[in-house]
This record gives C-alpha cells, sequence and structure tokens, in this order.
C-alpha cells in the first residue's frame, strides 16, 4: 500500500506536456496522477493523441476553447473556471487561451502518465504557438 502524501504547488514546471503546455506534477497512486497544466496567455497547444491513457481536467483560471476529436465526433468548446472535462484515450485534442492571462486546469491522468511515446501529434484546430515536449 503506498503511503499517503500532501504536496504543495511547485513555484516552476518540472516538464513540459507534448502538447506544450507547463506541468506541475502533483501527486501519483497506482491507478492514477494529479497534475496542474498551464498555457501562457493566447498560447495555442499542439494537437496530440494519448495512446494509453485517459484524463479528467478541471480548469481553475484563465478563459479558453478546446477541441476534441474522436471518430465521427468533434466539438470545439468553451473553457475556463469551473468547467470539467474528459479526454478518454484516443480521443485528439487541442486547447487554446483566449485572454491576457493562463488557461489553468488540474489534470487526472488515469493510468499514471507512462513517458515517451505516449502522445503522438495530429493535425488540430489552430495553429500551435508553444513548443511541444517529448510525445
Amino acid at each position: 500500500m503506498p503511503y499517503f502524501e500532501t504536496k504543495c504547488l511547485p513555484a516552476v514546471a518540472d516538464v513540459r506536456a507534448p502538447d506544450g503546455s507547463d506541468v506541475r506534477i502533483l501527486l501519483q497512486l497506482p491507478g492514477g496522477s494529479l497534475a496542474h497544466f498551464s498555457l501562457p496567455p493566447w498560447g495555442v497547444s499542439v494537437a496530440v493523441r494519448h495512446a494509453t491513457v485517459s484524463e479528467m481536467w478541471y480548469f481553475i483560471s484563465g478563459v479558453g476553447q478546446l477541441w476534441r476529436a474522436q471518430e465521427d465526433r468533434a466539438e470545439v468548446i468553451a473553457v475556463g473556471p469551473g468547467v470539467a472535462i474528459s479526454i478518454p484515450k484516443g480521443t485528439a485534442f487541442q486547447f487554446r487561451s483566449t485572454r491576457d492571462e493562463a488557461l489553468v486546469a488540474v489534470a487526472i491522468t488515469m493510468p499514471p502518465w507512462p513517458g515517451e511515446g505516449e502522445a503522438t501529434f495530429v493535425p488540430g484546430e489552430w495553429s500551435p504557438t508553444v513548443a511541444p515536449g517529448c510525445p
């Protein structure tokens, strides 16, 4: 059994996600991990698709849009504080900040992020403005 843990939000990002957002890793258990994602003001992420993980995001600040596509379904939705979204494995997605403040979400990844090779770059809805991290 893993020990319980308490952690404060790190002052700087631990890593850059494949989509280009800054990631602060919070907690991890065998079934999933929790992280804080931030995209700069007016930033547009790189569109990606995950091979084995599903995610749930809860936006805590900023305003923006999220594009998701799976099989024959695609949509662009408004996101901001109080909005929760799901990204089932295999879903293509991209997001962007549409204001002068960062777009920030906390997210659960299930199972925990396995590392390089998990994300595949895909064509997205918008042209990215941030550099990708390792896929």
